[in-house]
C-alpha cells in the first residue's frame, strides 16, 4: 500500500472537476479467482458466429465470470431474452452477496494490453461524470460519440441497468494527446504501484496486466495533464476552432458508444426518482471506462467497408451520379482485375488530391467512383450520405458492414451485390474530424480486430 494518503488531495471531485472524471471504487474479482476465465470479451463482437460464444460457454463451465454478467448480442433475438437479462441480475447481486466481487479504495487503474498484432497498448481505468457526456448530433459536450447512435440498440442494455446493482463496462474513451504526457508518466511510475492483475485473456485475446494507482502525485499528474487538454486557448490553437463555437472535447467515444448512451439513459431515468441533492455523489451518475490515447502505437484504427445485396450496380452507380453531380463533379472508372484498379487507384489521389476515392466491386469487375469537391471531411461520411439515401429509397436493398478486404471482393462479386472498399480513416485528425463534421456515420472505423477489443474484467456499483 502507498504510504501517501488519498485524502492529501481533498476531494476528488475538486480536482477533477473540470475534466468530469473521478476515482471509481472499482470491484475486482476475488483472490484465487481463475481469471482467464473470468474475462470476456465485449458483447457486441462476434454477432454472427455463435460459435464463439459456445466455446467462451465450455471454457467457463460452472466458473465465476462476467460472461454471466453480460448479455452477448448473438442472443439478441432469442425468444428468452428476458430470462436471461433476469439472470444477469440475480447473478450480479449473487457475486457480491458471496464476496465473489471484492471493493477497492477509490483509485486508478493503469493497464498494457498485449494482442495478437501488438506488444502494447495502454489504458487508464476511471469513471466518468456522465451529466457530461452528450451522444446527440451537434453536441458541445466535454464527452462525446464518435459514431452515430443507433435508438434501437439501447432498450436491452437499458433493461439489464435498471435492476442491475453493478456495471460491467467494456467502453473506451479516446483521448488526444500527442506528447504521450498521460500514459509516458505512468510508465515512468510502474514501480510505485501495486500489481493488480497478470495473465493471459481467452479466446486468442492475448496478455493483460493491470497497476492500481492511488499515490495521490500520480493522481495530481493525471489531473494536471486532463486540465491542460481543456484549456481553451491551448485547444483553439491545437484545432484552428473557436471554442465558443464547438465546446471543449476532452474524450471521444471509441468503442461501446452503445453502453455509454444507456448509461447515460439509465442515470436519466435514475435522477428523477433522487433528491437534487443527492444527485452528485450518486454512483449512476459516474460510468467505468478505459482510457486510450489516440496517438498509442498499438492503437490501430481498421477501417469498415460497405456491401450492397440485392442491388443492381448499374442502377445505384447512375443513382450516385444523381446524388452527388449537382454538387461534385462525379467520374467513374472500370477496371478489369484488381490489381489494375488498386495500381490506377494511387494515381488518381495523386491526380484529384482532395477528392473522394471509392474503388468498388460487382460481378462485372472493378470499378473506382471520384466525387471531387466533396462535402464531408470523411469518405467514409460521403459515401454513407448516398448509401442512406439510396436504402431509403430501395427498401430491397440491403447492406452489412463488413471487416477485411478478402471478405468485400467475395461477397462483393456476388450477381446483385456491389462491394466497396475504404481507407482506414487517420486516427491522429479523428478529434479535428468530430470538431468540425460532428458525430460520424456509424461504422466508420473500429479499433483494431475482434479479439483485440476490451475484455469484461473491473465492474463498479451503480
Amino acid at each position: 500500500m502507498t504510504t501517501e494518503s488519498l485524502n492529501s488531495l481533498g476531494s476528488h471531485e475538486t480536482i477533477f472537476n473540470k475534466t468530469g472524471v473521478s476515482l471509481p471504487e472499482v470491484l475486482l474479482p476475488a483472490e484465487g479467482t481463475d481469471m482467464q476465465k473470468w474475462a470476456v470479451v465485449a458483447c457486441d463482437q462476434y454477432t454472427s458466429q455463435p460459435g464463439y460464444w459456445e466455446e467462451v460457454e465450455r471454457i467457463v463451465g460452472n466458473s465465476p465470470s462476467a460472461l454471466r454478467l453480460i448479455l452477448p448480442e448473438v442472443y439478441l433475438e432469442n425468444s428468452n431474452v428476458d430470462d436471461m437479462i433476469s439472470n444477469i441480475n440475480i447473478t450480479m447481486k449473487k457475486y457480491l452477496d458471496d464476496g465473489l466481487l471484492v471493493p477497492h479504495n477509490p483509485c486508478f487503474i493503469y493497464l498494457d494490453r498485449e494482442t495478437p498484432r501488438v506488444k502494447s497498448r495502454k489504458g487508464l481505468i476511471l469513471a466518468v461524470d456522465l451529466e457530461k457526456y452528450d451522444y446527440t448530433q451537434g453536441s458541445r459536450a466535454l464527452i462525446r460519440s464518435t459514431e452515430k447512435t443507433v435508438p434501437e440498440r439501447l432498450p436491452p442494455r437499458i433493461k439489464i441497468r435498471r435492476n442491475a446493482p453493478i456495471e460491467v463496462p467494456h467502453v473506451q474513451l479516446l483521448v488526444d494527446d500527442p506528447e504521450m504526457a498521460i500514459f509516458g508518466h505512468l510508465e515512468n511510475a510502474v514501480q510505485q504501484m501495486d500489481k493488480i492483475y497478470d495473465f493471459d485473456l481467452m479466446m486468442n485475446g492475448g496478455h493483460i496486466k493491470g497497476y492500481k494507482i492511488e499515490r495521490p502525485s500520480i493522481i495530481r499528474q493525471i489531473a494536471e495533464v486532463l486540465e491542460k487538454l481543456t484549456d481553451p486557448e491551448l485547444f483553439a490553437d491545437k484545432y484552428d476552432v473557436d471554442p465558443e463555437d464547438t465546446g471543449i472535447l476532452l474524450f471521444a467515444v471509441g468503442d461501446g458508444n452503445h453502453s455509454l448512451a444507456s448509461a447515460k439513459a439509465h442515470w436519466e431515468n435514475k435522477k428523477t426518482q433522487i433528491p437534487k441533492e443527492m444527485q452528485a455523489h450518486h454512483p449512476a451518475r459516474y460510468a467505468m471506462a478505459e482510457v486510450v490515447n489516440v496517438h498509442d502505437e498499438g492503437l490501430i484504427f481498421e477501417p469498415i467497408h460497405r456491401v450492397l445485396f440485392n442491388a443492381n450496380p448499374e442502377t445505384l452507380i447512375k443513382e450516385m451520379d444523381k446524388h452527388f453531380s449537382t454538387v461534385s463533379p462525379f467520374h467513374v472508372k472500370s477496371f478489369p482485375s484488381k490489381e489494375l484498379m488498386e495500381q490506377e487507384k494511387h494515381e488518381l489521389a495523386a491526380k484529384f488530391q482532395g477528392s473522394h476515392i471509392f474503388p468498388f466491386v460487382t460481378n462485372h469487375g472493378y470499378g473506382i467512383i471520384i466525387i471531387e469537391k466533396p462535402r464531408y471531411n470523411l469518405d467514409v461520411a460521403t459515401l454513407q450520405d448516398f448509401l442512406d439515401s439510396f436504402l431509403k429509397s430501395n427498401p430491397s436493398a440491403k447492406i452489412d458492414y463488413i471487416h477485411g478486404e478478402n471478405a468485400v471482393t467475395s461477397i462483393g462479386e456476388e450477381p446483385g451485390n456491389l462491394g466497396f472498399y475504404l481507407n482506414p480513416i487517420d486516427k491522429h485528425g479523428l478529434f479535428k474530424t468530430v470538431l468540425k463534421d460532428g458525430v460520424l456515420p456509424r461504422k466508420t472505423f473500429s479499433m483494431g480486430e475482434a479479439e483485440e477489443k476490451r475484455y469484461y474484467l473491473e465492474c463498479k456499483i451503480i
